[in-house]
């Protein structure tokens, strides 16, 4: 991939402040700016940021209809009630399901859960979810990361006796659901301080306003967290605000006393040894829990996640881990198959968006393929599939594109239709994707800009090898944990050159093992550029080159650093 490097160098002023800040907290001068770009300025602001307190987490009682859920949520267990905990099949919805039921578990034992088959009754409530807690008996579900939309599916339960909590984080319609209560951060009227939690973090502020409620500690509520950081990863939300004081200390209990069912995970990943970070969840950890949903069922993995016992655990852990082996393989398939699809478009460099269709793809797997389509083509993409007469799909976007709102657009050629700014899920007649493959087109046309479909990577300073020591690195370190609105810093040096002996490594040998110099100290600096071996001919000739890089610790050599290299340009 050829990427467009943006660096905006600070203005006096700017530079002045960041000075001024670095110097009043005792850091880098580098951090002051990368700190001002967070909107973060005072001392105390940074002491807040790079250590998060959950003292900070805002009342769960400013979230509209708040009091009314945990009021319904009392009287049904004051009325022995039984209630059922319903939820997606994605990672977020799983964990939110596993951090209610295992929370509610502590006080109250008649309780159920459910996650919709992906297959046989697609996302959000169905009706044979409801139908299946009316025959057992539930008057109060619980649901979560879903159900915002779920106007007649809720009102057909309300006629059935059965009350709706909705926990979601999904952008609502202009008509919201007859339930007793919504809660949903992204409400047109909302009153919350913080609108990005995940569909898990909205359920973990219920579980903490009925603590509140009925005098429970909230140190009862700490070992959900560690639920709380595989949602928060796995979904894509921002790490600011509440998001990141979740995430900040659900990776700590993660790392020092995880459930049991997310220990046997970790086992089975091979991440027993290491500290964790976000990625290892994104990577490893989410993807095995997605698959039972896409292979099989959701309702595998939230056994998983609220098991006591670790042999049978790690038992139900191998198995999912079986499951991510074969979404594996059909994601690689299907993937060739979509590229291939894609290629032989005849208008493909004019187009703004790819829209593809085979009535064949595994419904489970589309999401992924999306995402990777997005990746290697840089721009809006659909991709869909047919499941029992009806096109499902899952779209995904580029930086700055709202591809929520390109598929709203396209609102009445759809039977429905849910999501964020950047990814969204939809189903519609097939007689209807022509027509909707044109119209996501026309809005993309009308609304995409040329620098959103190409692959940019924001530079966030420009430093000399003399700058990045281990006590950088460890000052570095603060800003974790990285993901949207908190990207991992990038950052670039000019004029660097090849040591002597760097290689090519891997087993394909398509990684170059670096050891570099620039031009104005004698620091030798390691490095790792995975898949540029086709820079090592232009590297061996000693000339000089520019690199693009984050900066790690080296795993295999404790108190050094490494430069994980992103993109390497000859100079001039």
């Amino acid at each position: 991939m050829q990427y467009k490097w943006n660096y905006v160098k600070p203005s006096p002023e700017a530079a002045a402040e960041a000075e001024e800040l670095s110097q009043r907290a005792g850091i880098h001068p580098v951090f002051g700016k990368l700190l001002l770009d967070r909107g973060i300025r005072e001392p105390q602001e940074v002491k807040r940021f790079f250590k998060p307190q959950l003292t900070d987490l805002h009342d769960p009682f400013l979230m509209n209809d708040m009091q009314r859920a945990v009021g319904r949520l009392n009287d049904a267990m004051a009325h022995k009630e039984r209630i059922m905990i319903y939820g997606d099949y994605d990672v977020d919805g799983c964990t939110a399901v596993a951090l209610v039921y295992k929370f509610l578990l502590q006080y109250y034992a008649n309780l159920d859960y459910y996650i919709p088959d992906r297959y046989e009754e697609g996302y959000g409530i169905s009706k044979k979810g409801v139908d299946f807690a009316y025959e057992t008996g539930v008057k109060l579900i619980i649901v979560l990361d879903c159900g915002i939309k779920a106007v007649e599916e809720i009102a057909y339960a309300k006629d059935l006796g059965i009350d709706f909590i909705i926990c979601d984080h999904h952008v609502p319609d202009a008509v919201l659901p007859p339930a007793v209560a919504i809660l949903n951060p992204k409400r047109t009227d909302n009153h919350y301080p913080y609108d990005h939690l995940s569909g898990c973090g909205v359920g973990f502020k219920l579980m903490q306003a009925f603590a509140v409620s009925n005098g429970i500690e909230f140190n009862k509520l700490m070992e959900l967290l560690d639920l709380c950081a595989v949602s928060i990863a796995s979904d894509i939300v921002p790490i600011m605000g509440e998001n990141r004081i979740l995430a900040w200390h659900g990776l700590r209990r993660l790392n020092s006393n995880p459930s049991v069912g997310l220990q046997a995970i970790i086992e089975v990943c091979g991440l027993s040894e290491r500290e964790l970070t976000l990625n290892d969840i994104i990577f490893k950890i989410g993807p095995r829990i997605n698959a039972s949903g896409r292979i099989q069922n959701g309702k595998e993995a939230v056994k998983l996640l609220v098991e006591q016992d670790y042999s049978a655990a790690v038992e139900m852990a191998e198995r999912i881990n079986l499951f991510n082996e074969m979404r594996k393989d059909i994601d690689k398939q299907m993937t060739e198959q979509a590229v291939n699809h894609v290629k032989e478009m005849p208008d493909l460099e004019d187009r703004k968006s790819i829209v593809v269709f085979n009535k064949e793809w595994h419904k489970g797997v589309i999401g992924i393929v999306a995402s990777r389509l997005t990746e290697q083509y840089y721009r809006p993409v659909v991709v869909l599939t047919e499941s029992e007469g009806v096109a499902t799909g899952s779209a995904r976007s580029v930086s700055g594109f709202d591809v929520y709102g390109a598929v709203r657009s396209c609102a009445d050629l759809l039977d429905n239709f849910g999501g964020h700014t950047y990814a969204a899920g939809l189903s519609m007649r097939v007689e209807n994707v022509p027509e909707f493959a044109r119209r996501f087109e026309e809005y993309a046309e009308n609304h995409i800009l040329d620098e959103q479909m190409e692959a940019t990577l924001e530079v966030d300073a420009v430093l000399d090898f003399s700058d990045i020591t281990f006590d950088f690195y460890r000052q570095l370190r603060k800003f974790a944990p990285f993901g949207p609105d908190n990207a991992r810093p990038t950052f670039c040096t000019h004029r660097v050159y090849d040591y002597g002996t760097s290689k090519v490594v891997g087993r394909g040998q398509e990684h170059i093992k670096l050891e570099l110099v620039d031009n104005k100290s004698n620091t030798v600096m390691n490095g790792i550029a995975f898949g540029q071996s086709s820079q090592a001919r232009y590297i061996k000739t000693k000339r000089a080159f520019d690199i693009c890089y984050s900066i790690e610790e080296n795993t295999h050599k404790r108190g050094e650093v490494q430069l994980q290299i992103v993109d390497i340009k000859p100079c001039e």
